[in-house]
């Protein structure tokens, strides 16, 4: 069964791009954000986060990253009125291409995506629970590098077409949102899907990890394909991991780069970092995708961290 896609009118005279839908049919519309910057400052660290750098030739290379946002709070010493102004200050800085996200609420996501200037930035996400509703797996992409044919999202339970639900022990409800990118720079295509797995149930994991091999089973197998998410287990000795890796489907990008940052546990909950700590946060690709560097971003300003977490980023090529 399929459905219509819709049509992506692309700022700037860019074209609009379509293509038929291949796992699901459409939930619902994705929520995008179009607001006016709510702060037109520039907001650059005064010394560079840790991630990638702009280096010459490589301009054929893309940047993503995987980043849980911590979704937004009031409630300080890490609310995100205060989180904000060094999360623009990290993106802003980075640039990535691609960004998988994690946790973020509507709001929160507007507003990330008015620091990161409409011109250059658009979204797609939806609520867990439907709409603006509940925490989004919200995929941010530069337009002057991606242009989207095609969307959806599926539901980590039982019933993967069924918004909000949630059947495998897990009290929250989790999701997968992908896309289908061109490479506005290369001319390839390449799939993206982008997930956060529960934070207290193992089996839920397990069988979140095997719907996810089971539809990247289902995409066109010559089209290069990337997954990121906070999976909440380490990278390692983990039968989630065991799953999405098994049989040379997927690499892990932090293990086949060609250079890598430190490491560092990617949680922290705005604690002293840990050397050498768990990675929960990963970019995995399909074996032809080239890593050319991976990193843990430990920027901070002041003493704030943008997020509970490190995002991790990867410099690719397909």
């Amino acid at each position: 069964m399929s459905a219509a896609v819709p049509h992506f009118t692309r700022r700037r005279g860019i074209r609009t791009a379509a293509a038929a839908a291949l796992a699901l049919p459409l939930a619902a519309r994705a929520a995008t954000a179009h607001a006016a910057p709510a702060d037109a400052t520039s907001a650059q660290p005064a010394a560079a986060p840790s991630g990638e750098q702009h280096r010459a030739g490589e301009a054929a290379a893309l940047r993503t990253m995987t980043f849980n946002l911590r979704y937004a709070s009031d409630t300080p010493p890490n609310s995100w009125p205060e989180r904000r102004p060094v999360m623009r200050a990290l993106l802003r800085h980075e640039r990535p291409h691609l960004i998988g996200t994690q946790e973020g609420l509507y709001p929160q996501l507007k507003d990330i995506a008015a620091d990161l200037g409409r011109d250059r930035y658009d979204w797609l996400g939806l609520g867990r629970a439907g709409g603006s509703r509940d925490e989004f797996m919200a995929v941010f992409y530069d337009v002057r590098r991606l242009l989207p044919l095609e969307y959806d999202h599926f539901w980590l339970s039982d019933q993967p077409a069924l918004i909000g639900s949630a059947t495998w022990g897990n009290t929250v409800v989790r999701m997968v949102t992908w896309v289908r990118f061109r490479d506005l720079a290369t001319g390839r295509e390449l799939y993206h899907l982008n997930t956060h797995l529960d934070h207290r149930s193992q089996p839920s994991r397990e069988r979140s990890a095997a719907l996810i091999t089971e539809r990247l089973g289902g995409l066109d197998s010559a089209l290069p394909r990337l997954v990121t998410g906070d999976f909440n287990v380490p990278a390692h000795g983990n039968p989630v991991y065991d799953t999405l890796l098994a049989d040379g489907r997927l690499t892990d990008t932090w293990d086949t780069a060609e250079t890598r940052s430190k490491l560092y546990g990617t949680f922290h909950g705005y604690k002293p970092l840990v050397p050498d700590g768990d990675r929960i946060d990963w970019i995995l690709a399909s074996p032809g995708v080239r890593v050319l560097r991976a990193s843990i971003n430990t920027f901070e300003r002041d003493g704030q961290y943008p997020s509970d977490h490190l995002p991790v980023q990867a410099l690719i090529e397909l």
